[in-house]
């Protein structure tokens, strides 16, 4: 719509100065005008706004002008209806677009909604749309609301402080919310906000300040990043150890190599339930490491050895190419939609 937008006023500018470069130079040619006089009489004529003629003018210069008001007030004429069409459709266009977005949102469930499209907010997007879950960016900030739906995502304009902004995203059907906003208050009332709203949603936020973080986690944060601190260890790290920097990045950034990191939940129903890593032989028959498993109690075992036994409910955090992943995807009785 934009690029329409942008190629018709650009005819339109197009039309009306060549009409106008046109009148100038035959009534400077034809009626011997002054170059300004010849301008304003040309502005005169296509505007038809009916003035007298400013020099008098011999038969040449009459049958000039008549061409140049047949011409020019047709341009005109198309210039007003192409400028109300636009006007229209644009009108049409946001009305219809909003609609639009509010019915495929009212389909979605399990999603997630990322709050602020600014550069935190942006890359997390752009991090599940790349791992293919369903999101919707929330943004005050219509310019932003736009980035995010060239990007190919679901996004609304709205206050994510406010709690019908919050419902219009789906707030009651969605699985996780990003908390991305400017400052560390404005995030804090978002997750109050949310919690109430649903209280089964996982929230992961980020801290401006290392000290909003615990107030954050009472808010009902599950996770809190503070970014200042994350960096400094990374900094740190890639100094110490570059090479587990780089092979991390690759493995969870997709940056060259053909591998990632994903958590696979098992199901009750699975062919991985109640057995061991042993039996199922992930590494030699997929060419997936597990490299640890979240019980479902809650314990976390790292490097577990084979004879490790899995159960319903628990979570394996797996390494391995794409296709070997959702090979382990189905036998922990997952389907990809």
């Amino acid at each position: 719509m934009r690029k329409t937008l942008v190629r018709r006023i650009a005819l339109i500018g197009g039309l009306l100065l060549f009409t106008l470069a046109l009148g100038t130079a035959g009534f400077v040619v034809v009626a011997g005008y002054p170059l300004f006089d010849a301008f304003y009489m040309t502005l005169v004529t296509i505007s038809t706004v009916g003035y007298e003629e400013i020099h008098p003018l011999a038969r040449a210069g009459r049958v000039f002008n008549s061409f140049l008001i047949l011409f020019g007030v047709t341009v005109m004429f198309f210039a007003v209806g192409a400028m109300t069409q636009t006007i229209i459709e644009l009108g049409l266009h946001d009305r219809f677009g909003r609609r639009r977005t509010s019915r495929m949102i009212a389909k979605l469930k399990d999603h997630f909604i990322v709050c602020g499209y600014g550069r935190v907010g942006r890359n997390a997007s752009r991090e599940l749309l790349r791992a293919g879950a369903p999101l919707v960016v929330l943004d005050r900030n219509e310019p932003r609301v736009a980035l995010a739906q060239q990007a190919g995502m679901l996004a609304v304009a709205g206050d994510a402080t406010r709690d019908e902004s919050l419902q219009a995203a789906g707030i009651g059907r969605a699985k996780g919310l990003v908390c991305a906003l400017a400052t560390d208050a404005d995030n804090l009332f978002v997750i109050l906000s949310a919690r109430a709203l649903n209280p089964r949603l996982t929230i992961v936020t980020r801290a401006n300040e290392e000290e909003a973080a615990d107030k954050l986690r009472r808010a009902g944060a599950d996770t809190v990043f503070t970014p200042f601190s994350i960096t400094g260890q990374r900094l740190a790290h890639a100094l110490l150890r570059p090479f587990v920097i780089t092979f991390l990045d690759s493995a969870t950034m997709a940056m060259g190599l053909d591998v990632s990191i994903e958590q696979i939940q098992v199901a009750e129903h699975a062919e991985a339930n109640a057995k061991s890593l042993r039996d199922l032989q992930v590494r030699r028959d997929l060419g997936v490491i597990v490299l640890a498993i979240r019980k479902a109690g809650g314990e976390m075992l790292f490097n577990p050895p084979a004879e490790t036994e899995i159960a319903a409910g628990d979570h394996l955090i797996a390494m391995g190419a794409a296709p070997a992943l959702h090979k382990l995807e189905a036998l922990a009785g997952q389907r990809r939609g």
